[in-house]
């Protein structure tokens, strides 16, 4: 009954019909193409570092990657050497296998841990240990989503860029503002949590110049992945030019335009809460404004730092980065243009 019952589906299916493609293949294709698309760019990566900090972490991945290496390399050995050679009646002499056991499967991994676990305590000690009272200090305090950026013994603030002198290492002192946020420049040093009502430290210390980019790597609300940094390595003379630049009022404007931008950001909104050295402006909620127009990005690496997209910020920031705490401007169609030329211009 069963046998006539299964002949009977058998027959009823279409002799042509064939099976529905598994969806495998196309979902293995599709995890294929987005890993390839997370190489795109040039992300800062620890495993390419310019400081001696972040040098220190990559040694230590490598070395536990090639001895993870010879451990897989090691276990498809024995699992093919046990599959193909030792077929058949094989004779094994009577404690071999608890004397290769407890060679390879405790002695062996008990050193090579306490190797890894001494070169792990040797780094945290390296890592720990804080440049001297003379280093340069850089005051970086956590918002949500940007970062104030003070130095020890300047008048002046930015945000979202920290210059340092190349070789030297640089104090930086962590706060927040709000809530946990965590300090990472990949390319120069391992996270450092901020935590509420602490002050934190770590350093920084680059080996060559260069433009490093940083970020905050604890969630921290919506814009978590729109709290970025830049850290710029320089010559020492032109970290002296920076820091003298940060102490001084910011430029004044040259141009008919700048001076109509300039009393549009007065007489607005933008000074309450964004400061401008050497004019009426002091806020204090909102970043500093002094050098805006060189600054790498605006929002934290929200978008590009540039007119039209400048503009677009003044109009309504929260089209560019929603839940920021900057509400929609009240400018004027006709003042905006020259408000753009005027922040523009503050290096």
């Amino acid at each position: 009954m069963d046998t006539t019952a299964g002949m009977t589906l058998s027959a009823a299916r279409p002799a042509g019909r064939r099976r529905r493609p598994r969806p495998l293949p196309a979902l293995t294709t599709l995890c294929g193409v987005a890993l390839l698309a997370g190489c795109a760019g040039n992300p800062p990566s620890a495993l390419n570092p310019a400081g001696t900090g972040a040098a220190r972490i990559a040694d230590t991945w490598w070395l536990l990657f090639w001895i993870s290496t010879a451990v897989v390399v090691e276990v498809m050995v024995l699992l093919i050497w046990a599959l193909v050679f030792r077929r058949g009646n094989a004779r094994v002499r009577h404690g071999q296998p608890l004397r290769f056991v407890t060679i390879a499967g405790a002695g062996l991994p008990f050193v090579i841990l306490v190797a890894v676990y001494g070169v792990g305590l040797r780094d945290l000690a390296a890592l720990g240990d804080h440049p001297g009272p003379d280093a340069p200090t850089v005051e970086v305090t956590g918002h949500k989503w940007w970062w104030e950026v003070r130095y020890q013994g300047a008048s002046g603030a930015t945000a979202n860029e920290i210059h340092i002198p190349v070789g030297e290492r640089v104090k930086v002192r962590l706060r927040t503002d709000d809530v946990l946020h965590s300090f990472w420049v990949p390319q120069l040093m391992p996270k450092t949590d901020l935590i509420a009502g602490e002050t934190r430290e770590t350093w920084l210390r680059a080996e060559r110049a260069g433009r490093y980019r940083g970020q905050c790597a604890e969630y921290c609300g919506t814009q978590h992945a729109h709290m970025a940094f830049l850290v710029v390595a320089e010559p020492r003379t032109d970290f002296d030019a920076w820091l003298t630049r940060l102490n001084a009022p910011a430029r004044q404007p040259r141009t008919a335009a700048e001076r109509r931008g300039q009393q549009a950001f007065l007489q607005g909104t933008c000074a309450a809460c964004h400061a401008v050295r050497g004019t009426g402006a002091q806020g204090q909620a909102g970043p500093d404004l002094s050098n805006v127009g060189t600054r790498w990005s605006l929002g934290a690496g929200a978008v590009p730092n540039d007119a039209g997209h400048l503009g677009g910020w003044i109009a309504n920031p929260q089209t560019v980065k929603p839940g920021n705490a900057m509400p929609p401007q009240p400018v004027d169609a006709a003042q905006l243009p020259d408000l753009i030329a005027y922040l523009r211009s503050l290096e």
